[in-house]
């Protein structure tokens, strides 16, 4: 049975086919530059196409997975807890997780089972995406964060299959986007079936979009839900490492979190200064992406630093300077050795990374000024003195030397800090409930285009 699209969702996914091409276009040189420097998709660059092994298409040979598409490290996480808190709840569940970047699938390799494949996004063209459709034959799917695709949205839309966004989030840049062309993104969001936002405000936000008062649902955020399953703990293999490279258990480490170009060279150079009022004080960096780690080196190679690489220990020299981590879906239990913690793209870069995580380990926390991506998270924070927002290095030099000095004040910020982000326990199970729903209890997408 198929649903016709509204009129104004047709208009916005006429437009946007007519577009959509011309710009992919536009990006394939560079996208092809990246992939074959990179290795990006070496295996599996079919399925962007939606070609599938025949061991991938035995797999779907009987219909019920539920798809859940991300994109990269950070929504594969997201995935992966929302995908083992719905499996507990219904251990006959199957998965489909798909994601677009290589860091991500290799993340998400780890976690596959019985019950969980892990495939890349098909290229959002309509051919495409019938084709996946036909071959995955999902009976629900589930979005993260902010890839509405509108061809999957409406093709979900046109087969009658259940679609959601989860986590979903707003930053300041998107906001401004989708509310310039409200006309062409409303209609496409108003056919989700419901989505699934972290707080009240967000709720208004997401209105001034045009979006159906009844399809949107305060779970709190799966991201930012410390009581959901996230996988085994490493902190303890971690620390043996660090005990490995003669790094004493009391020494004061500063862990730089998902750092951009120009943040690992600043927090390398804050060690004399840190050393000379803590003596044997360590650095752990982990940048955000990998494939930067040649040139971090040499941008490090002036400061005359021993540097350690995560993916030689324990062949490192002894003690070094600083670890610098060159391996994916490890920060979290780097972050668990931290005295304190710097949260990357906020110094050198703008948007911020994710300073929930420190905070659920009730860390010392500091980021720069640019946290737009995690607005609201900010806002919360700095009003319960759970963190400290710094302007430029020389503030940052400053802040990490003062919270070294006290560990009383290192108590009172992570305490804060974790305390701010309790009232998101639980959301992955509110959001689990909501999902299981399914379309049963939902209103129809598509038919409400904004409450009075």
């Amino acid at each position: 049975m198929t649903r016709p699209l509204p009129r104004d969702a047709r208009r916005a996914l006429f437009v946007y086919n007519l577009c959509f091409p011309l710009v992919f276009l536009g990006l394939l040189p560079g996208f092809l530059t990246r992939m074959f420097r990179r290795g990006n998709y070496r295996d599996g660059f079919g399925q962007r196409l939606a070609r599938y092994s025949a061991e991938t298409r035995a797999r779907f040979a009987q219909s019920g997975s539920v798809w859940i598409h991300s994109i990269s490290v950070g929504e594969t996480l997201v995935a992966l807890k929302l995908a083992r808190v719905w499996h507990e709840h219904d251990p006959a569940l199957r998965v489909v997780l798909s994601v677009t970047t290589t860091t991500g699938f290799a993340l998400a390799q780890h976690s596959a089972a019985d019950w969980l494949v892990v495939i890349y996004n098909p290229i959002d063209f309509p051919r495409i995406v019938r084709r996946a459709l036909e071959v995955l034959r999902p009976r629900e799917i589930v979005l993260i964060e902010g890839e509405a695709w509108p061809n999957l949205v409406a093709q979900a839309h046109d087969r009658n299959i259940p679609i959601s966004l989860v986590d979903a989030r707003l930053s300041p840049r998107s906001e401004q986007r989708f509310r310039r062309f409200r006309a062409w993104t409303g209609p496409i969001f108003r056919l989700l079936n419901a989505i699934a936002v972290a707080s009240p405000p967000d709720v208004e936000r997401w209105r001034g979009l045009g979006i159906s008062r009844a399809q949107l649902h305060v779970t709190g955020s799966i991201k930012f839900d410390h009581a959901a399953p996230s996988g085994v703990s490493r902190a303890d293999e971690f620390r043996e490492l660090i005990r490995a490279l003669r790094i004493p258990d009391d020494a004061p480490i500063l862990v730089g979190g998902s750092t951009f170009p120009g943040e690992e060279k600043a927090l390398a150079e804050l060690l004399p200064a840190l050393r000379t009022a803590h003596p044997g004080a360590f650095l752990i960096i982990v940048p955000r992406h990998i494939e930067r780690v040649p040139q971090i080196l040499r941008d490090l190679s002036p400061l005359t630093l021993r540097v350690a690489l995560r993916s030689r220990l324990p062949d490192a020299p002894s003690p070094p300077d600083l670890l610098l981590v060159d391996t994916t879906g490890e920060l979290r239990d780097w972050y668990a050795l931290a005295t304190v913690v710097f949260v990357g793209k906020s110094l050198t870069a703008t948007g911020g990374q994710n300073p929930v995580e420190p905070a659920v380990l009730a860390k010392t926390i500091i980021f720069g000024p640019h946290m737009d991506n995690f607005r609201g998270m900010v806002e919360h924070l700095l009003a319960n003195s759970a963190a400290l927002q710094v302007a430029d290095v020389g503030e940052l030099r400053t802040a990490v030397l003062d919270v070294l000095a006290s560990s009383e004040r290192r108590t009172q910020l992570g305490t804060r800090a974790r305390a701010v982000v309790a009232v998101h326990e639980g959301s992955t199970e509110r959001t689990v409930a909501l999902l299981r729903a399914a379309a049963t209890n939902w209103p129809t997408p598509g038919e409400n285009p904004c409450d009075p």
